[in-house]
C-alpha cells in the first residue's frame, strides 16, 4: 500500500484520526500568531490545525494530498463556522509560493524521506515571509520506544541537531524536547517524545 492510500484509508474512517480539537503545541502559541495575515497548515490532513488558524482571524490554506482528509476539514470548518481554504497537492511535489505566509504550521508531519524532508523544510523557508512565524512540532528518536503515534523509521524523526541546521538561518529559534501525554484521537494517544520549534524568519 503506498503512502498515499495509507491515508487515504485512514481518513476514510467516520471519527477523525486525531480529533478535532488542534495540536496542543499549536494551541498553546496562540499568543504569538498575528491578529491578521495569510496562514499555511502543511499536510494539515483532516484539518484539526488549519481551522484552528483560521478561527484566529487568519486567512488559511490546508495543505494535503488526501481528498479524504480535506472532506473532512472542510466539514470540521463548517462546523466550526469558519472559511478555510484547501488545496490538494503533495508537499513534496507542491509549488512552495516565495514569501506568501505570515504563519506556517508543521505539525507531526514525518513521513518524508531524508531528502524529502529536506526539499519540504526548504519550502517552507522560502514561502515563509521575513519576520514570519513557524510552528513545528514532531516526535523525536525516543519516540520509538512508546510506539504511540508517528513513522517506525528512525531518519524519519526529528533531533536537536536536525532542526538547527535547517532553520539556524531564522532571527530566533526555539526548540524544546521533552517527553508528555498525548490525547490527540486515537492517532496519538498515551506518552510521547516529541520536539517543538517556534521560529521568526
Amino acid at each position: 500500500m503506498s503512502e498515499f492510500e495509507r491515508w487515504q484509508k485512514r481518513f476514510s474512517a467516520t471519527d477523525y484520526v486525531f480529533g478535532e480539537e488542534p495540536n496542543a503545541f499549536l494551541a498553546s502559541q496562540k499568543h504569538r500568531l498575528p491578529k491578521t495575515g495569510k496562514a499555511l497548515a502543511v499536510a494539515d490532513g483532516e484539518g484539526r490545525n488549519g481551522v484552528f488558524l483560521a478561527e484566529q482571524g487568519l486567512d488559511t490554506l490546508s495543505l494535503d494530498f488526501s481528498s479524504n482528509g480535506q472532506a473532512k476539514a472542510l466539514a470540521l470548518a463548517k462546523k466550526r463556522g469558519v472559511t478555510l481554504r484547501t488545496e490538494l497537492a503533495d508537499v513534496h511535489a507542491w509549488n512552495w509560493p516565495s514569501e506568501e505566509y505570515d504563519v506556517i504550521a508543521e505539525i507531526f508531519t514525518q513521513f518524508s524521506t531524508p531528502s524529502e524532508r529536506a526539499g519540504k523544510f526548504a519550502g517552507i523557508r522560502k514561502a515563509l515571509k521575513k519576520g514570519g512565524l513557524l510552528l513545528l512540532e514532531g516526535y523525536t528518536p525516543k519516540q520509538l520506544q512508546y510506539g504511540t503515534g508517528g513513522p517506525k523509521e528512525l531518519d524519519q524523526l526529528y533531533t536537536m541537531d536536525l532542526l538547527e541546521a535547517e532553520f539556524g538561518g531564522f532571527s530566533k529559534l526555539l526548540i524544546k524536547e521533552y517527553e508528555t501525554h498525548m490525547s490527540e484521537g486515537a492517532g496519538h494517544a498515551g506518552m510521547a517524545a516529541v520536539i517543538d520549534l517556534v521560529g521568526i524568519k
